[in-house]
């Protein structure tokens, strides 16, 4: 096995605390953390691509997300730290008005092209196309999948588990819950326990795909990973389980009832979660492992995701 080279783009180590939620105690790992504009778990991933995209000497970044996409926005921001170019293929509607991460896509000076959801579904077809053209005008273009999740991205959480060791014992956690859209961050946690040799459950929270989709999602990719790298290891794949439920009124829209307890904990804690990702993952993390204990050995990983609160700020004032 050999790992590949990445950019230092991350702010890490990101921070392990303890919190506390109507009595309850909990560890929390604050990927948040990883920078300001190049907040949450994407930044992780885009040091390995970003890095591959500078030694192939391109200059411009294709990707894709919804128009409130974390990712998309980290690699605006990240790219143009790099000198390079960015066009995005967003799944929304243009708007004068932007908000959250459509608003900083825009002022970083980013092209964009904004799908239909219909138009979403072959995405990667419609950057392989776009890429061609221009290249024929004399660029050199790099695309990266949704979220950053491909065998190369995902070793960005292959390594956040050497991180995670050395600021707890593993062993003695029973599991980590996290928010699941493009299957990248559980993948990689997968491979690097397995690495570790630890037997870690990993709680992934669905708010995209069905369960049934985003499980094959985690596996496929970690399988990937393993064959691309020559990694030497067998994972458990019944340790991945998905807490679904969590995302029925749509990836791009949240409840009031989960607004509520989202704002709850921030009262209490000062932790803001959002309302795509790691809001819904916290609901779910309350309904299992919190809700009436005193504590619980299943960790939360916050993915980040501030800015999605500004595009939803009504929901939040409600």
């Amino acid at each position: 096995m050999k790992e590949p080279k990445k950019l230092q783009l991350a702010n890490t180590p990101t921070p392990l605390i303890k919190s506390q939620f109507e009595n309850c105690k909990f560890l929390i790992k604050r990927d948040d953390f990883t920078g300001v504009e190049l907040s949450g778990n994407k930044v992780r991933k885009l040091e390995y691509l970003l890095y591959e995209a500078k030694r192939q000497k391109c200059n411009y970044i294709f990707t894709s997300g919804g128009d409130q996409s974390n990712h998309a926005r980290a690699t605006v921001i990240a790219a143009a730290s790099l000198g390079m170019k960015t066009k995005l293929f967003l799944w929304g509607r243009e708007t004068k008005n932007s908000e959250g991460n459509l608003f900083l896509d825009q002022i970083a000076n980013s092209e964009i092209s904004f799908l239909t959801r219909k138009q979403y579904d072959i995405v990667p077809e419609i950057m392989e196309t776009e890429k061609i053209k221009y290249e024929k005008k004399g660029n050199k273009v790099f695309v990266i999948p949704s979220g950053g999740s491909s065998a190369l991205g995902i070793w960005g959480y292959i390594n956040f588990i050497n991180e995670l060791s050395q600021q707890t014992d593993l062993n003695k956690l029973d599991g980590i819950t996290l928010a699941a859209g493009s299957a990248g961050t559980a993948a990689g946690i997968l491979i690097g326990s397995t690495l570790l040799g630890v037997d870690l459950k990993i709680y992934a929270v669905n708010v995209v795909y069905s369960a049934e989709v985003m499980r094959e999602k985690i596996i496929t990719l970690a399988k990937q990973c393993i064959k691309d790298f020559k990694i030497d290891v067998l994972p458990n794949y019944n340790n991945v389980k998905i807490l679904d439920g969590y995302s029925t009124e749509g990836y791009k829209n949240i409840t009031p009832q989960k607004v509520s307890l989202i704002k709850k904990y921030f009262k209490e804690s000062g932790i803001l979660l959002d309302p795509t990702y790691t809001g819904k993952a916290f609901v779910a993390y309350y309904d299992h492992f919190l809700k009436n204990k005193k504590s619980t050995k299943v960790l939360f990983l916050h993915t980040g995701g501030l800015f999605g609160t500004f595009a939803k700020r009504k929901d939040y004032l409600k």
